[in-house]
């Protein structure tokens, strides 16, 4: 497939039309009933039947019930792989499955990156090879293999269930590759194991060792014994949107557990919040809620004779452990003018620190152009990312402090600059040519600057990542605030995904 097509539809990513045997509803497309049609050619001894459970006399194995609904692949579990006929881009899927004792088997989305089936109960230190792991890349070892952040496995023979959103990688006109693809949550038996995790290539043991656009969707049958039923695919919808907790506080809104329903109840992925005392009650208010805590906001500080940076640091960094989310990082200096050159080398020494920290924790690093501070631009923190050179250190595209410091003409090539590094994009209604925050910070269906092209423009260079809504100094009512945001974000996700490009 031609990647200029992933071009024609932005937060709605590509989702091609079903082969005429798939069976959709309102773009939902279903890969298991009554036949093998919605599968590509020789299925091997893949079986269709009504039900399945251990066989008595030998657990390691699956006995079945005549019917339909339910696809097993055969009485040895030993058989070929099933490919989908329907090719995907972005996807939202749900998918139950059953393993016997000691059986394996995957899940690989665009028949490249792999989540894994397992029997897994009991486990007590899963690994990227355990049930939900999210499988190794391959050369003369394994690498970026990534365990499940906690074992949600139910005993073998019982049912469970993976819900998964999916983004895949982005290609430009020419068919490079601009952005990798995505896990932005898998969900195991109804916890989180994944959050945002990106993949720079297949996984091991794909169908394909290339990237594109689209791809279908693939189940290991080779390795095991494993059923499959209820697998249902449709489009992955808009990028997650968070609210920052400059926006979820008010006199009504002041716990954690206050801000975290009333974001669940509009509809937000979650909440990028200020690190301190705070920050380990919000995590805990939003894993129980299903939602992610998506940043925590913290300082350093690059002057030779000050502290880098205080204790709240290393305590969000411990809080953040296993939740993928990001260190949202503002660089000051009292002696240096903003965006000075000369703090480079102090700058790195530091960052690098910090970034190695939070790298064993499994926690990125976004520096946080802020205006007035020594990263103020968005060019400051592409140019101190690149200089420190870790993994797991990036930047954030914050609109209001972007128009604040530089010119509305430079926003497409600056975007294009920044999407190696960018980890987050934050949001909120603006008018342009803005001077004071009043101006630079509104909800998101007011303002004058059009917002619809930035997210043309962001989407088109290849984001898929988090985008946050700033609701620094909005005042009034949070819930009513945030309210009228998610009106304006869902119209704005309607758009994108409807008009061609």
């Amino acid at each position: 497939m031609n990647p200029a097509i992933l071009l024609l539809t932005g937060i709605l990513c590509l989702f091609p039309a079903a082969d005429a045997g798939a069976k959709e509803t309102r773009n939902r497309v279903s890969l298991t009933g009554e036949d093998f049609s919605e599968w590509r050619g020789n299925t091997g001894q893949w079986e269709i039947v009504g039900d399945t459970f251990t066989k008595p006399d030998n657990e390691k194995l699956l006995s079945s019930k005549p019917g339909t609904g339910v696809i097993v692949n055969g009485p040895t579990g030993r058989t070929r792989n099933l490919l989908s006929k329907t090719e995907f881009g972005d996807v939202r899927a749900h998918i139950e499955f059953m393993v016997p004792k000691g059986s394996n088997s995957g899940v690989y989305f665009n028949g490249r990156y792999e989540i894994q089936v397992f029997d897994s109960w009991g486990v007590k230190k899963p690994k990227h090879s355990d049930c939900g792991g999210i499988y190794q890349r391959w050369d003369t070892r394994g690498y970026e293999g990534r365990p499940p952040r906690v074992n949600a496995s139910r005993p073998p023979g019982q049912w469970q269930t993976f819900d998964v959103i999916f983004r895949s990688p982005r290609f430009d006109r020419n068919g490079q590759k601009i952005s990798n693809a995505r896990f932005e949550k898998i969900v195991h038996n109804g916890t989180v194991v994944h959050a945002d995790v990106e993949l720079s290539g297949p996984t091991r043991a794909s169908a394909y060792n290339d990237e594109k656009p689209t791809g279908p969707l693939m189940l290991q049958g080779d390795h095991g014994p494993v059923a499959y039923r209820n697998i249902r695919i449709e489009p992955a919808g808009p990028n997650p949107f968070f609210a920052m907790d400059t926006a979820t506080k008010d006199d009504k809104h002041k716990t954690a557990k206050q801000q975290v329903q009333m974001v669940k109840e509009l509809g937000y992925a979650g909440i990028g919040c200020t690190a301190g005392k705070g920050l380990a009650q919000m995590a805990e208010e939003l894993d129980k809620n299903s939602l992610r805590l998506f940043a925590a906001y913290v300082g350093c500080n690059i002057d030779a004779d000050a502290r880098s940076y205080g204790p709240e640091l290393k305590e969000a960094i411990e809080v953040m452990k296993g939740h993928n989310a990001i260190l949202w990082l503002f660089v000051q200096s009292k002696k240096l003018k903003p965006s000075s050159l000369e703090g480079d080398a102090r700058a790195v020494e530091v960052i690098q620190e910090i970034a190695d920290m939070a790298a064993e924790a499994g926690v990125r690093v976004a520096l946080y152009p802020h205006t007035g501070f020594w990263v103020e631009r968005v060019e400051d923190a592409i140019r101190v990312a690149q200089k420190v050179d870790r993994k797991n250190v990036g930047i954030t595209f914050n609109l209001c402090h972007w128009l604040k410091t530089d010119d509305e003409e430079n926003m497409k090539s600056l975007i294009k600059s920044a999407m190696p590094h960018l980890f987050v994009v934050s949001i909120n209604g603006a008018d342009s040519g803005g001077k004071d925050w009043k101006q630079l910070i509104q909800t998101l269906d007011r303002g004058s600057f059009n917002i619809q092209r930035f997210l043309k423009v962001l989407y088109k260079a290849g984001y898929t990542g988090p985008i946050g809504l700033q609701g620094y100094g909005i005042g009034g009512d949070a819930y009513e605030n945030l309210k009228r945001s998610m009106g304006a974000w869902d119209k704005l996700s309607e758009k994108s995904a409807t008009k061609k490009k």
